[in-house]
């Protein structure tokens, strides 16, 4: 029998959508993205008050570099009235990737979020032509016959109106949860991709009913889904890349009384997680493309363009997941702490 160790290079992976937050919290989490395993990471907007200024989000992005200089930062503006035509030009040149778009009220800081998408449409017009990334969190608000359950489910007509009024603006539908968002994006043109969490490889509805850890929005649904998910994840398919949506709270926010806060932390850990799924289905030999290839393609940026220049190579040994990241008055409980994962990862 050989002992030889099973090592996979990955090149420069990419996580194309992480919660990375602001003040004390923000130093104690953006030092694990490379502990994760990940080269270059896309940057979501809420923060309070939200990124609706250009100099803003770049403020942000230096703060963000400052604290992990080998990481590559793409950032994103938070779609409201104030993010207009002439708002997307002067984002453009500033090297600025994308526009956040949530519904009002649907998870962590979206207050501000949107009602009504038509009056968006000049922005979005001129998105297409500075050919910027539109990322969709996937809700309806929770109401009549709404619910958490079918949030997602409901949403996907906009989806689909959006991709059609807009046929050549890069949209992704942010951190599918169900086969019918995975169905929906295989339904759409090749402007349409999705991001899976590696969360919502592992989670269903009976892993968060009761386990604060484990709620996050758009919350985990039936073993149909969750199968689905793995299956749309490992298939090899470009539509479908890596985007953790790594949401980290302080334990006093996840276990307090009432109205637990929504958000899984995987950034200390993200390769490992997803690496563990991929070698339970027996699809290792897809894992570069979900990890690396294909969010780098979708967002047209390739590994000589990053900060960084080591690469990942995912080494077969067990690594232990910390029971908890930060000091004693500000901790964060990583996804699956304490349990024991197959993989690690080495910066060569």
């Amino acid at each position: 029998m050989s002992t030889e160790q099973i090592r996979i290079p990955l090149g420069k992976p990419g996580d194309f959508h992480v919660h990375l937050r602001q003040g004390d919290l923000m130093k104690i989490v953006t030092p694990t993205i490379t502990q994760g395993g990940v080269s270059i990471v896309y940057v979501m907007p809420n923060l309070v008050p939200p990124l609706i200024d250009v100099d803003a989000v770049l403020a942000y992005k230096a703060q963000l570099q400052e604290l992990s200089p080998e990481t590559t930062f793409l950032m994103s503006l938070y779609l409201r009235p104030e993010i207009t035509p002439e708002v997307i030009a002067q984002a453009a040149k500033a090297g600025i990737t994308g526009v956040k778009c949530y519904p009002a009220g649907v998870t962590t800081n979206s207050a501000a979020g949107v009602s009504s998408y038509e009056p968006y449409y000049p922005t979005f017009k001129a998105m297409e032509e500075h050919n910027m990334v539109l990322n969709l969190h996937g809700e309806c608000p929770s109401g009549d016959d709404i619910t958490v359950l079918n949030a997602e489910h409901k949403f996907l007509p906009t989806l689909a109106g959006l991709h059609s009024r807009f046929p050549k603006l890069r949209i992704i539908l942010e951190h599918c949860t169900s086969k019918a968002a995975v169905d929906a994006v295989l339904a759409c043109g090749p402007t349409v991709a999705a991001t899976i969490t590696a969360h919502h490889l592992f989670l269903t509805v009976d892993s968060w009913g009761g386990n604060a850890l484990n709620f996050c929005k758009p919350v985990a649904k039936l073993p149909s889904d969750r199968t689905a998910l793995i299956e749309a994840a490992t298939s090899g398919n470009p539509k479908f890349f890596f985007g953790s949506d790594s949401a980290p709270h302080p334990v006093s926010a996840k276990r307090k009384e009432l109205g637990a806060a929504a958000g899984v932390f995987t950034q200390p850990y993200a390769i490992q997680y997803v690496a563990e799924i991929f070698d339970n289905a027996g699809k290792l030999d897809k894992l570069k493309g979900f990890v690396t290839d294909f969010g780098r393609d979708f967002y047209q940026t390739s590994e000589d363009k990053d900060v960084g220049k080591k690469s990942v190579t995912l080494v077969k040994a067990d690594t232990v997941v910390s029971e908890s990241i930060g000091a004693e008055d500000l901790t964060v409980i990583p996804f699956l702490a304490s349990q024991s994962l197959k993989w690690t990862v080495e910066w060569e």
